[in-house]
């Protein structure tokens, strides 16, 4: 498998096995992360899509790294796996600590 497509997916489980077995928020449920991360992808394609962008990139990916599927404009489709993972984990990271606080 690809590295960056490895990566990409592997925190993704890791993020979200996380939230399951370990931290047990509930963001998954709620309607105010959903929003959130569709906030956070908009934001991404603007960035990443600037970033990205074929005729004058700024990022340049090794097209053996990864799967070469880029959408939209052109933006590694693992981009998007890994702001869902970094996103998440900070969410969560800020309910469990919210809890330990309000627990203490």
């Amino acid at each position: 498998m690809k590295e960056y497509t490895f990566a990409a997916l592997l925190a993704v489980v890791l993020v979200v096995t996380a939230e399951l077995l370990w931290f047990r928020t509930g963001v998954f449920r709620r309607a105010s992360y959903w929003v959130a991360m569709a906030i956070v992808f908009a934001f991404q394609i603007l960035v990443d899509g600037w970033l990205t962008k074929r005729s004058a990139p700024i990022v340049i990916y090794g097209r053996h790294e990864f799967l070469g599927v880029r959408f939209p404009f052109s933006i590694p489709i693992e981009d998007f796996a890994y702001g869902f993972a970094l996103v998440t984990l900070a969410i969560v990271l800020w309910e469990h600590a919210g809890r330990i606080g309000a627990d203490g």
